[in-house]
């Protein structure tokens, strides 16, 4: 394992925040009063750092694609990313929660499963 590999606990706990933040914005509660989660986002210093995540998140996936050992958790990545994109693009905004909580429960999967080997070979 390489040291990339070693962010996966990093990446691991933006996933799950990334959960908390979807329940949030597109939970329950906001599906039941109706409200459109676009017109109560988040503050723009957590857009920022959530957007910066995602960007540094992508980087380090496709590093991940090049380096061999981690290739097959990063595959899953990618392609679960891509599937559940495809899915939440054609579905209307009451299902975007359900498709999220499922995409987001496979990446930590992969990220938990790749944090797991990188550390247990310290």
């Amino acid at each position: 394992m390489n040291a990339l590999a070693l962010l996966a606990p990093l990446f691991l706990i933006f996933e799950i925040w990334q959960l908390v933040m979807c329940e949030r914005y597109l939970g329950i509660k906001q599906i039941a009063r109706g409200s459109d989660p676009r017109e109560m986002g988040p503050s723009e210093p957590v857009s920022f750092l959530w957007t910066f995540t995602i960007a540094l998140y992508a980087m380090w996936t496709l590093a991940l694609l090049a380096t061999p050992g981690t290739r097959g958790p990063a595959a899953g990545l990618v392609v679960t990313t891509l599937v559940g994109y495809a899915f939440r693009r054609n579905c209307g905004l009451n299902r975007v929660l359900i498709i999220l909580t499922f995409e987001g429960s496979i990446r930590i999967v992969f990220v938990g499963a790749l944090a797991f080997a990188a550390w247990r070979r310290l």
